[in-house]
């Protein structure tokens, strides 16, 4: 691949934590320039964040690490005079402008919409939060966890007994950053027609919404509220987790030819004769007698013996594994999902993080480098402004 498909755009990223940082990462990754502007002397709370309290103290948190490869870092205190020139002559040069406060902070320090369209009628503003810039809850603050009881993602997560249960990890914030990388994505296309910039308002409680998919278009549709059926799929049944001989195995059984195959694979064609599992609807009916059934034969091999067994004959089957599990799996190896990069901090140790997901032309596309150290670029900045505006004689490299 010879570019990007973002190369030549410039993120000012003004996010913390997740959602917004998920999303620089993402365009990053597409080939963006992306320079996160950080409060001095703090940076980014994620800087602060993980499982290891030394890098916590370092500001080299594992959640900061995770996200935020491959950019810029420069300190400005929007309060201050000198500081909100610097950042105004940024924002002239700058393609995009992402943030993720509370709805309305920016505006209260003197950058809402019309102030940054007036600095540059060509910059797609992006502003990630909760539940919007307007609403009755607006002004309500949003993590990831009030999101996914909210959105009520956790009333159908568990089973009747345990529900409702938060998701293993922060889905809400995840969505919220694809979904407005998305749109500056769609944006930025929309203005190489138009010319002018466009004002993003992403609602984290939205996205989420709209990527429960089913489980809300279900009842819109008719009327039946979605329940939790712990790792049951409500749509198909034999759809699930099952117990093989050492531990769960997935089975997504979902056409009659898989249900037809998976019988003749356990050696069960009894099973087809029941008039309970005749077809996809009184499988659902039954689904537990089925269950009862289905895990009496699987008991006789291990999963990672069913999985080699039943996958090839075209049944989706596969381990449940741990997430130490996952990250070893040969495949992701083979598609070159994880980079290694030096630590920021110069210690020598290696620091893997993930990619977006996608091959470009055959080829993942990877962070041009490690996460920056609070402050990296700061005595770059007015020369990355003077290359941003095209004033050349000044200008520095990416």
């Amino acid at each position: 691949m010879s570019e990007r498909p973002l190369s030549g755009v410039r993120v000012l990223d003004l996010t913390n934590v997740l959602a917004g940082p998920y999303c620089g990462y993402q365009l990053m990754l597409l080939g963006a320039e992306v320079v996160k502007i950080e409060v001095p002397g703090q940076g980014d709370l994620a800087r602060h964040l993980g499982p290891d309290a030394e890098l916590n103290r370092s500001g080299l948190g594992a959640s900061f690490l995770a996200q935020n490869a491959g950019k810029k870092s420069v300190e400005l205190d929007l309060k201050d005079a000198a500081d909100r020139s610097a950042f105004e002559d940024l924002v002239r040069g700058a393609d995009v402008l992402l943030e993720n406060f509370r709805a309305g902070v920016l505006a209260r320090l003197g950058f809402g919409w019309p102030r940054l369209r007036e600095l540059n009628p060509r910059l797609v503003y992006c502003a990630i939060s909760g539940f919007g810039q307007s609403g009755p809850m607006s002004q309500a603050p949003a993590y990831d966890q009030i999101i996914q009881g909210l959105s009520g993602m956790m009333s159908i997560t568990g089973t009747e007994e345990t529900a409702p249960l938060r998701i293993g990890f922060p889905v809400c914030d995840t969505v919220g950053g694809l979904t407005a990388a998305l749109h500056i994505s769609a944006a930025l296309a929309g203005r190489a027609r138009t010319g002018t910039g466009t004002f993003l308002d992403v609602s984290m409680l939205e996205s989420a919404v709209s990527a429960m998919g089913w489980a809300v278009s279900n009842y819109l549709v008719s009327g039946v509220p979605p329940e939790p059926m712990g790792t049951q799929n409500a749509t198909a049944a034999p759809s699930g987790t099952f117990e093989a001989a050492d531990g769960p195995l997935n089975i997504a059984a979902n056409r009659q030819v898989q249900f037809e195959t998976l019988c003749d694979l356990l050696d069960r064609r009894d099973l087809l004769d029941d008039p309970r599992f005749a077809d996809r609807e009184r499988r659902k009916r039954h689904r537990d007698e089925l269950t009862g059934e289905l895990n009496r034969a699987l008991r006789r091999r291990t999963a990672g013996e069913w999985e080699r067994i039943l996958a090839p004959a075209g049944v989706p089957a596969a381990r449940v594994v741990t997430v130490p599990q996952a990250v070893g799996l040969d495949q992701l190896e083979h598609r070159g999902f994880f980079t290694e990069l030096p630590f920021p901090d110069g210690s020598g140790r290696v620091l893997k993080v993930s990619g977006g997901g996608v091959l470009h032309d055959g080829e993942p596309l990877r962070p041009t480098g490690p996460p920056p150290l609070l402050g990296d670029q700061n005595a770059e900045r007015d020369a990355l402004a003077d290359r941003w505006n095209g004033r050349a004689e000044n200008a520095v490299t990416p």
